[in-house]
């Protein structure tokens, strides 16, 4: 291969890579339903010039053909007034004008085929444009549809390695925290309340123990003594108007000394 080859090569890849890249899709498509539609304007002129073509023809050949019937007629009109060479020149003009009517006549039909022909293409051409539309306006949003999913997924990853997503990050950090710290905070706050409340119900139920041990002594010492079982230590000689109590042994006094103890306090 020679060296012009290899750079003829070498430039028309590079165009098309640049070309290939430069290509927009609804540009592209724009542009084509455009130049479809300039074809459609011309296909539409071409068609009216050959209907045209098509009634002037047709004007020719009526035309032709009533001056070859009017040549008839004059041609008979001659023969019946005996003039022979008048009514074979009227024939001859007749004949021209058969002649020529003739050719009109082919040449009629042939634009006749023509024009259906071209009629046909001019249908065929716009269903194509209003297909190639309606394919467009489909391609178009769905290519528009690409580049924001596209726009979206740049900019997610953005956010994902941007120094804003990591101030969130930090922040949620700090907040995570402070939550911790208050939920500590108030953890102590409930373990103080708690004990000063133990100490508390601690207390009472240690004065209510001591009250109640007030209350049986001094209950205790305002009911008579018992009645010693008969035939055990001293016994209290009881009548009706007063009590003769027993000496008091060690403990006794003791108890009693106890007593008068606790009612001072």
């Amino acid at each position: 291969m020679g060296l012009f080859d290899r750079v003829s090569r070498l430039l028309r890849a590079n165009v098309n890579d640049m070309v290939s890249k430069a290509e927009d899709p609804e540009k592209i498509l724009e542009q084509a339903v455009m130049d479809m539609q300039e074809d459609l304007v011309q296909l539409r002129q071409a068609v009216a010039s050959s209907i045209a073509n098509q009634k002037r023809s047709e004007q020719q050949y009526n035309k032709a053909m009533g001056d070859a019937n009017s040549w008839q007629s004059k041609a008979q009109l001659a023969l019946q007034k005996g003039d022979e060479d008048l009514a074979r020149e009227a024939l001859m003009r007749k004949k021209n004008y058969s002649e020529t009517a003739a050719s009109l006549k082919a040449q009629l039909d042939g634009q006749a085929g023509m024009v259906d022909t071209m009629k046909k293409s001019l249908m065929q051409l716009e269903g194509k444009i209003s297909e190639a539309k309606t394919k467009k306006d489909m391609l178009k949003s769905r290519s528009q549809a690409a580049k924001a999913q596209e726009q979206l997924q740049g900019a997610v990853g953005k956010i994902g390695t941007n120094s804003a997503m990591a101030a969130f990050e930090r922040m949620e950090e700090k907040v995570l925290v402070q939550e911790a710290r208050s939920q500590a905070a108030a953890e102590l706050t409930g373990a103080d309340l708690e004990s000063k409340f133990a100490a508390l119900s601690a207390g009472s139920d240690v004065d209510d123990e001591l009250e109640a041990m007030k209350q049986q002594m001094l209950g205790g010492s305002s009911k008579p003594a018992a009645a010693l079982p008969q035939g055990t230590g001293s016994s209290t000689v009881t009548t009706p108007k007063d009590t003769v109590k027993a000496p008091m042994s060690t403990e006794d006094a003791e108890l009693e000394a106890l007593r008068k103890q606790i009612d001072g306090l």
